[in-house]
């Protein structure tokens, strides 16, 4: 081949492996970018997909209707303390209902009385609670309705927040609209789960009116301030719409007025006894007291002595602060005795 043909050749076919390689690691760079980006994009739905079943699966994280078992079938009754009831079943505006005990004093010492209503934890049903029903019947002489979520023991629908906040509005207007008790004498009881439903009720301008007190038992500032303590203190950086379900009771109590008492067990390993403290801190009431149980445990801190004591004293300065009331004839005597029981 003539030397000028043979650097025609060479000229080709060195543009020609120039291009090869040039479109080898253009080929090799849409690779790995193809993968990178696929990978990413992949990446992004599986977390999208987890956070998903995640924020749905937070229900079952927080609320326990079927603990211990069989709880939504057995509800033990308040005659099996020795307390006289009436079972109701209050209509909320969607149509669920609310199964409820209604324990009354016999007679016209029940319109004298106060009443408790009583909100429970996260966890069973309302007949778990009678024994601490029983020392607001007996030993502070009050009147109680104690009142089934929905979605818990023989109440139907599905436990949310929003709906556990709409529905203790309903009781709160159903007893205002019952002729047997004084309307001026409305007490709201929570503990844990129950307390960020009182607070929320309270917080409300109307329905914080209608009430003579609150009390909030071992209750938590927030649900993502509790997935801080539970799980992790990364937890702390989530932004607040990654949480189904949030009881914010620490922006809300600063809107409660009403007269309210912070039930507090020191030996609580559940919700940390600060929260509570924070809670009081932050109470926007003038008439706030705390009352702390030393060896109080996050469920039995009423077992604890001084528990009625410290309650009857502040159910005293809820009625002082009222004004006068309506009074019982004197030959009742409804107002608290203290003795255990």
């Amino acid at each position: 081949m003539p030397f000028r043909d043979w650097k025609v050749v060479r000229i080709v076919t060195g543009i020609a492996m120039r291009i090869w390689a040039a479109s080898g690691a253009a080929l090799l760079a849409a690779f790995v970018i193809y993968i990178v980006y696929g990978g990413f994009v992949a990446f992004l739905l599986l977390l999208f997909a987890v956070s998903g079943i995640l924020y749905h699966a937070q229900d079952n994280l927080l609320y326990h209707p079927d603990l211990p078992s069989n709880s939504r079938i057995f509800v033990p009754v308040p005659s099996m303390h020795g307390l006289p009831y009436e079972t109701l079943h209050i209509k909320t505006r969607d149509g669920i209902t609310l199964h409820s005990f209604w324990i009354r004093h016999p007679g016209d010492k029940g319109r004298y009385v106060p009443t408790i209503v009583y909100f429970h934890g996260n966890a069973g049903n309302m007949g778990h609670r009678l024994q601490n029903a029983s020392g607001f019947y007996h030993t502070l002489q009050c009147n109680v309705l104690m009142v089934e979520y929905r979605g818990y023991g023989l109440s139907n629908g599905t436990a949310s927040e929003r709906s556990f906040f709409s529905d203790a509005r309903t009781v709160v207007d159903h007893l205002c609209g019952r002729h047997d008790l004084d309307h001026s004498q409305i007490i709201l009881f929570g503990r844990s789960l129950g307390g960020a439903v009182t607070i929320d009720v309270a917080a409300d301008a109307v329905y914080g009116s209608k009430l003579m007190g609150i009390i909030v038992e071992n209750t938590f500032t927030s649900i993502p301030d509790m997935a801080v303590e539970l799980i992790h203190p990364c937890i702390r950086y989530l932004p607040y719409f990654c949480y189904r379900n949030k009881f914010l009771s620490v922006h809300k109590i600063q809107f409660v007025s009403a007269p309210i008492l912070f039930v507090s067990g020191l030996a609580d390993t559940l919700v940390p006894p600060k929260m509570m403290t924070m809670l009081h801190t932050r109470c926007g009431s003038t008439r706030k007291n705390m009352l702390q149980i030393v060896g109080g445990s996050h469920n039995d801190t009423w077992a604890v002595n001084g528990y009625y004591q410290g309650i009857a004293h502040f159910l005293t300065e809820c009625r002082e602060s009222r004004g006068p009331l309506q009074t019982p004839p004197v030959s009742q005597n409804v107002w608290p005795q203290i003795e255990e029981v």
